[in-house]
């Protein structure tokens, strides 16, 4: 095939940001090299080619948000060659069905003024779902090929199309808006054919959304309706009062010099993120310290064996193999809640993400059955992953699936914290830096130095009560306490 469209990135992903071109047009490519450079939601990736031949021409620019099904780059093949050999102007006619496509008109906007609306939008979009296939990006862009009057000349195709979702009244057409848009409106309870988008071709987008919702005489009033639908539905009004009391930011070079620094794709993943478990969850927090000093003399013991194996071996982990094991003890920490079915899932098996700080920002790789794997296994492992992390190779299946996670700020000098859980666990573990304390030894009638680390326990108070969570964490304390007991125990 000629027209190579953007490939599947995996589920629940639809739309990605190209960070980098890898070819120009006029290239010749081989089958899998390397075309550009995307990140998605939760990695970076390279796309490549689905067949050999030569780059006539590329429909997207670095920086574009591409969506899942869009036609990215044209390769002529031989054989596609010798079909268009009676055309005067092959190049031309191969480039030609591109304004056709669904959805080559958001990334080939003429209209300058538009064009950071169309790079932020993506910030204010939740993750894509995948409960309305209907609706997918793939799909939904087909509005601009609504245009009846551009048959034959294309380039004028896109214009009247642009005309047509300008002009047109809310309603008079199908939204053009993704399935995650369409789900945060039936949340606040917003009709969603009668947005007005903002985004090029009328792509209408999060913010649109709000802002009906504000202009909205009554908008808890559509609530109800969306509650047989939508799986967050006891959240519909607590989100839709969010959006109504959703505010504009002053103006603040008023005061000062300002500027301005687009967020990542990542980090504006991280955010969504944030804000939805912190919106959804009812946090409650705990706090204790345990007493390391037998876990650090094991460490020391055994480290250079670990880095004689290709690891390193950390407190962290460590503690990955004592979280498995209270994991397994307390199988309700390691589940997650569905709230549509009012159902726990309990999990068996123990997948654990790791937080790690990037220059990109936070991710969480996870390590997969930590409880069948040994201290060394572990230490390699997290060594290698947290590399991977660093030089962004991470794939998009590392970073997915994880059933609980362990965030380490000790090494930046952070005591007790209160970490967010990360959805759809129901727990997060937070650990601080150890220190030497005096502690007192009522056997030997004496303080004595010990090396103490403070943790912090999150989790989801619909899930787990105070008392389930205490037990939790001194169970913990406990293995920490005694790490050979756990190890002849557990």
């Amino acid at each position: 095939m000629p027209d190579f469209k953007l490939p599947s990135l995996g589920e629940d992903i639809q739309e990605a940001d190209v960070l980098k071109l890898l070819v120009s047009e006029g290239d010749t490519v081989t089958v899998d090299q390397p075309l550009m450079e995307i990140e998605t939601e939760k990695a970076t990736l390279d796309v490549p080619a689905e067949a050999a031949g030569t780059i006539s021409k590329i429909h997207v620019a670095e920086g574009d948000t591409i969506t899942v099904g869009q036609l990215i780059i044209t390769i002529e093949s031989g054989d596609s060659a010798a079909q268009q050999a009676p055309s005067a102007e092959p190049a031309e006619q191969a480039a030609a069905p591109a304004p056709a496509e669904p959805t080559p008109a958001p990334t080939e906007e003429p209209k300058p003024a538009e064009q950071p609306e169309a790079e932020t939008q993506p910030s204010s979009e939740p993750e894509p779902e995948v409960e309305a296939p209907p609706e997918t990006p793939s799909s939904a862009p087909a509005q601009p090929a609504q245009a009846p009057s551009a048959p034959a000349p294309q380039p004028a195709a896109r214009p009247a199309a642009e005309q047509t979702a300008a002009t047109a009244a809310p309603g008079d057409q199908p939204a053009f808006a993704s399935p995650s848009v369409r789900k945060f409106a039936r949340e606040v309870g917003v009709d969603i054919d009668t947005v007005q988008g903002s985004g090029p071709g009328g792509r209408i987008s999060e913010d649109d959304v709000k802002l009906a919702s504000r202009n909205r005489p009554a908008p808890a009033a559509a609530a109800p309706a969306a509650s047989a639908e939508a799986p967050a539905a006891p959240m519909a009004g607590a989100l839709g009062t969010l959006a109504a009391e959703f505010r504009e930011l002053p103006d603040f070079s008023q005061w000062g010099p300002v500027s301005r620094e687009k967020l990542s794709r990542l980090r504006r993943t991280v955010a969504r993120n944030m804000s939805q478990s912190w919106t959804e969850i009812p946090h409650v927090h705990l706090q204790h310290h345990a007493d390391i000093t037998a876990m650090e003399d094991l460490r020391q013991q055994f480290k250079e064996r670990a880095r004689e194996a290709g690891g390193n071996l950390t407190i962290s982990v460590m503690m990955l193999k004592v979280v498995a094991s209270a994991l397994r003890a307390h199988p309700k920490v390691n589940s997650s809640y569905d709230v549509a079915a009012q159902e726990l899932i309990l999990k068996d098996y123990v997948h654990i993400g790791v937080a790690v700080d990037t220059d990109r920002g936070l991710v969480v790789p996870k390590i997969e059955d930590v409880d069948e794997k040994n201290i060394i296994e572990l230490s390699i492992e997290l060594n290698e992953i947290a590399e991977r992390a660093r030089t962004n190779s991470l794939t998009v299946e590392e970073m997915r699936g994880s059933t609980f996670t362990v965030t380490n700020l000790g090494s930046l000098g952070t005591g007790y914290f209160g970490p967010i859980i990360n959805w759809p666990e129901v727990a997060v573990l937070g650990l601080g830096r150890a220190q030497r304390q005096a502690v007192w030894n009522a056997e030997k009638n004496a303080f004595e130095p010990r090396l103490i680390m403070p943790m912090s326990l999150g989790h989801d108070h619909r899930v787990i009560d105070g008392a389930d969570g205490a037990r939790f964490m001194t169970w913990i304390v406990e293995a920490i306490k005694n790490p050979m007991l756990m190890a002849l125990e557990g």
